[in-house]
């Protein structure tokens, strides 16, 4: 289905693109020359909408260059590029440009859901039953007595319809309000001057957008700078091949996502004037997919709708043989009347309403409810569901492999300790400059502000009150505040060194790097940090007390070694930072940065405290028999240190590297996996084949969070991927079936209560309706077999089966979670729904009802000491009652089971 879906866009868009190219091509000819449109002059800007649009969507690098390129088109659209749109002028680029929204299928309105609902066959062939009870019961008992059986059917076909379109109207609403906060991303623009964050929803045309790896490109844009960017189109084009964006090929398309690099682009186009746009115009996007319970219950009621069948044919056909036995009996077969007419009408009526009420849609109706429930409250504490299934599935989650930083951690860090120059300095707020410089050389001083400032991919920017604001990763935001906090300026810095290449951090190389031309003529640095392992196999150097370079032996290293090990222990994030003079400019390559020879400066220890409230949240999930995995990059220690602390690391338990997971023999592994509960040093694929050996070889229920653009196999792979909602990138999100937008443990946690809460709802409905129609079946069948007459009649039992699914539904599916939810294990993967505890209970409460209503059925005229014309009115009314009595106490009490496993 997915695949379809992607060659529907990449067919659509190869037409549509060829179709628009030619189309714009007929309207240019060689001697085209661009006019600017009057509002568009007057507003103040040089360039108009549909040409901006055009230069971007026609990759036409001609007019590109005809409007003066980057720069040329910034002036065009009235905006500096360093300092971006003034907020003054939104409105009126709004106005001129568009905003950046697209076009969407009106919503069905409340009537189409009414129409919808009317086409239900069963309800057709009662609203011709009651035309012609209305009809035949005027020609035989007069107006108006003759029209209340036909017209009592009508009004509840009414009700019945006008309740389904309410529902289904409303959670259609529900839907897309929710579908519209899933789509409504946070973009990095610079405002004013200022770096900030905005909606997607709000960005204009000759904004300077930020995308870093994983960013979802907003809008239609030409590249401003930028480096090593790569894109990737397959989300339009449906090639796999990343693209790579420079000042050779500077266009960028709305909905592709940034494999690779950084860069700044000037937006062009917003909303359906983006490529994305017109492609999302042509195409109409499906519905929710059902979910697994959802296509198991359908089943369910397909079975049961069936037996309801089979019992509607032989209550019609039994009823009609003893009516006509009886007229044979007395000699009456050959005379027939209006009112013998309107008796068969009435059994067929009364075995089309047996089918209404056997068949169970109040199953997908109450799935909905309590899963949109679900959804509404998870949304209110921090936890936006994207797919149906995963509220479901999550209650049956055996296993939770989860990140550290952010998600178990505060994601605030802090650098704690440094090592440089053979000392350990702890870092104490302002005093930390003071001790720094009279513990290390100036010159160490220096290279190590530059190694701060120079290599980074957060920025320092001011606050709308004066304030000083660092954006970036909460890791490069804790780097460059221990920066500021020694001295260094940002700004100084970076203009005394003019930036040659950059190296983004990724989750598989672990570092990055950045090649600087030095101010003066003093050559070419490369600067590296990362993990502190990796970083110390590149050094052939470090720094000594006396501040000078000298080569690294191998006691030295161990010596470093045992430095970083010491600041894993104490539950700190280890970095090292290094540099490398380079010497070597005059052959091609000059621009490369080196692999090898670096010189360490200095190894850096961050402190990113756990959570409050996640240690007391591992200890629910492991209660609840849900096993809790941290796989990590950090180092091995810290890793251990952070587990123990949140209470993941128990006294069996396992802690491994990636590498180590790697060269496992299929056997190690079966070993291992059973046991282990950190993974350090991990790469994204080793997530991935974690996740997929939990689920094929071992048969658990995984949930995988990530952030990384790297994370999203894993996350597509898992039963329910869980993104991060601060950290994680769009490309991670997209792969993930809920966002944590807190990147908190304990609302995964309360992820999987609403999803064991959602499956156990279901199951009381179930028992409740299911008890409903065996008890109208059969105390119907029982009746037309023995008297020949039903107890029920038709406009009883449309009146039971509205209020029913309806306001059954709602009682049972939206009751809220209980603590007592997360005291019993998971729900199998293969578990049966309907448990044999189940299967007593309905059996067990629908022969106590039988018994009550057969008694009153056959001998209720006795008992109640009934007499005159009316009394099998007056009996069929008492047992109408009692059997609506029957239903609201069982309801209480599926209400009142504790969900326990002594229940379900």
């Amino acid at each position: 289905m997915f695949w379809f879906c992607q060659e529907k866009i990449r067919v659509a868009f190869c037409v549509q693109k060829a179709a628009l190219n030619f189309i714009d091509a007929g309207k240019r000819t060689h001697q085209y020359v661009y006019t600017v449109s009057e509002d568009v002059r007057q507003a103040g800007f040089g360039i108009g909408a549909d040409e901006l649009a055009f230069i971007v969507r026609s990759h036409d690098m001609k007019s590109f260059e005809d409007h003066g390129g980057v720069e040329g088109l910034a002036k065009k659209v009235s905006v500096p590029l360093t300092d971006g749109v003034v907020p003054t002028d939104i409105s009126l680029r709004q106005n001129i440009y568009g905003y950046n929204k697209f076009a969407e299928k009106p919503a069905r309105s409340f009537w189409m859901f009414v129409w919808e609902a009317l086409h239900d066959l069963t309800l057709i062939i009662l609203m011709i039953c009651a035309a012609v009870s209305i009809g035949v019961g005027i020609a035989t008992e007069g107006w108006p007595a003759g029209m209340y059986d036909g017209l009592g059917i009508v009004l509840c076909i009414f009700l019945v319809v006008l309740v389904t379109a309410s529902s289904d109207y409303k959670q259609s609403l529900q839907f897309k309000d929710l579908d519209k906060e899933k789509k409504n991303i946070l973009v990095q623009v610079t405002r004013d001057g200022r770096r900030q964050k905005i909606s997607i929803y709000d960005l204009v045309v000759g904004d300077i957008v930020h995308l870093s790896i994983g960013d979802q490109v907003p809008a239609d844009g030409v590249l401003i700078s930028g480096h090593s960017l790569s894109i990737d189109e397959s989300s339009l084009s449906g090639e796999s091949e990343p693209v790579n964006v420079n000042q050779q090929r500077p266009f960028l398309l709305s909905g592709t996502k940034v494999q690779d690099g950084s860069a700044k682009m000037l937006v062009t186009a917003v909303g359906m004037r983006t490529e994305w746009g017109r492609l999302m115009f042509t195409l109409s996007e499906g519905g929710e997919d059902e979910t697994p319970l959802q296509v198991k219950l359908n089943g369910v009621a397909s079975v049961i709708g069936n037996i309801g069948l089979v019992f509607a044919v032989l209550t019609f056909l039994v009823m009609t043989i003893r009516f006509l036995v009886t007229k044979w009996v007395h000699g009456e077969i050959k005379d027939w009347s209006i009112s013998d007419a309107l008796n068969l009408l009435n059994f067929f009526a009364i075995a089309v309403t047996i089918v209404v009420v056997a068949v169970p849609e109040g199953l997908p109706l109450a799935v909905t409810l309590s899963l949109a429930f679900a959804m509404k409250k998870l949304m209110n504490d921090e936890a936006l569901v994207r797919h149906l299934s995963a509220c479901e599935t999550m209650g049956s989650a055996t296993t939770i492999c989860t990140d550290k930083t952010g998600t178990v951690t505060t994601n605030h860090m802090v650098v704690n300790k440094i090592w440089t120059c053979g000392r350990t300095i702890k870092i104490e707020g302002d005093k930390s400059e003071d001790v720094l410089r009279s513990s290390i050389a100036g010159g160490v001083f220096n290279i190590l502000l530059q190694s701060i400032f120079q290599n980074t991919g957060a920025e320092v920017v001011k606050g709308k009150d004066g304030r000083t604001n660092v954006l970036g990763s909460p890791t490069e935001s804790a780097i460059l505040e221990f920066g500021l906090l020694l001295g260094g300026d940002f700004k100084t810095q970076r203009k005394e060194a003019e930036i040659l290449k950059v190296i983004p951090f990724n989750s598989v190389k672990k570092k990055m790097s950045v090649l600087v031309s030095l101010p003066n003529g003093g050559g070419r640095r490369a600067f590296c940090k990362g993990a502190s392992e990796i970083i110390l196999k590149y050094c052939s150097k470090t720094i000594n007390a006396d501040g000078k370079a000298e080569p690294l032996s191998q006691e030295q290293k161990k010596c470093i070694t045992d430095v970083i090990n010491g600041f894993a222990t104490e539950a700190l994030r280890t970095l090292c930072l290094a540099f490398k003079d380079v010497k070597d400019t005059s052959n091609a390559h000059s621009n490369s940065i080196p692999e090898d020879n670096y010189t360490l400066i200095a190894v850096i220890g961050i402190k990113d405290p756990v959570r409050p409230g996640v240690r007391e949240a591992v200890k629910t999930c492991l209660a609840a028999g849900i096993t809790v995995r941290m796989v990590t990059g950090d180092n091995i220690n810290t890793a251990k240190a952070i587990a123990r602390e949140c209470g993941i690391l128990t006294d069996g338990g396992l802690a491994i590297e990636g590498p180590d997971f790697r060269d496992m023999s299929p056997q190690q592994i079966q070993e291992t996996i059973p046991k282990l509960q950190v993974m350090a040093r991990s790469l994204p694929l080793d997530k991935h084949k974690l996740v997929i050996l939990l689920r094929k070889e071992f048969r658990e229920v995984v949930a995988v969070t990530g952030d990384g653009t790297n994370d999203a196999p894993a996350l597509h792979e898992a039963d329910i991927g869980l993104a991060m909602g601060i950290a994680g990138t769009e490309v991670a999100k997209e792969n993930a079936d809920v966002i944590i937008m807190d990147d908190n443990f304990t609302t995964i946690q309360n992820v999987a209560k609403w999803g064991r809460s959602v499956y156990i709802n279901i199951q009381k409905f179930v028992q409740f309706q299911l008890t409903v129609n065996i008890v109208a079946l059969m105390l119907n069948f029982i009746s037309a077999c023995i008297s020949g007459s039903a107890p029920l009649t038709a406009v009883q039992l449309l009146w039971v089966n509205m209020i029913m699914d309806t306001l059954g539904a709602l009682a049972l599916a939206t009751e809220p979670p209980h603590e007592g939810l997360m005291k019993r294990p998971p729900i199998g993967r293969d578990a049966a729904f309907i448990t044999r505890i189940m299967w007593r209970n309905i059996i067990g409460q629908s022969i106590y009802q039988l018994i009550v209503l057969a008694l009153l059925k056959f001998a209720g005229i006795r008992l109640l000491k009934l007499s005159g014309s009316d009394a099998n009115d007056i009996l069929n009314t008492v047992i109408f009652n009692t059997f609506v009595f029957c239903q609201v106490l069982g309801l209480d009490l599926y209400l009142s089971f504790p969900s326990n496993s002594d229940h379900y």
